[in-house]
Formats: structure tokens, C-alpha cells, sequence
């Protein structure tokens, strides 16, 4: 029994894997943020485009 709680003791890998989770959860919430930030300004820009080429007429 000792011998499990001195290994439990010096076992390190519960905490990196708990590391690892957290720089994880950092880069997609990073990743959800720019890509709403960029979502919301491609669709201001396409609809601006859009309202310009609607607003111009064809001559042939």
C-alpha cells in the first residue's frame, strides 16, 4: 500500500493532461471568437456589395 501512495505521489501525468485540456479550451474559445468577429464583418461587407450591384444598372 505504501508503495501506491509514494507512485501516486510522484505520478505527474493527471496534471499535465489537465493542462493540456485548459490550453485546449483556450484555443477554441480563441478560435469561436475570431471566427464571430470575421463572420460579422464578411456579412456587413457582402451586403454592402450587394446593395451596390443592385443599385447599378446594365447598359448594352
Amino acid at each position: 500500500m505504501t508503495n501506491f501512495i509514494k507512485n501516486f505521489r510522484r505520478d505527474e501525468d493527471g496534471a499535465v493532461t489537465v493542462d493540456w485540456v485548459v490550453l485546449t479550451a483556450a484555443i477554441v474559445g480563441l478560435g469561436i471568437a475570431v471566427l464571430s468577429s470575421v463572420g460579422a464583418g464578411t456579412t456587413a461587407l457582402g451586403d454592402k456589395i450587394s446593395g451596390e450591384l443592385s443599385a447599378r444598372t446594365l447598359e448594352y
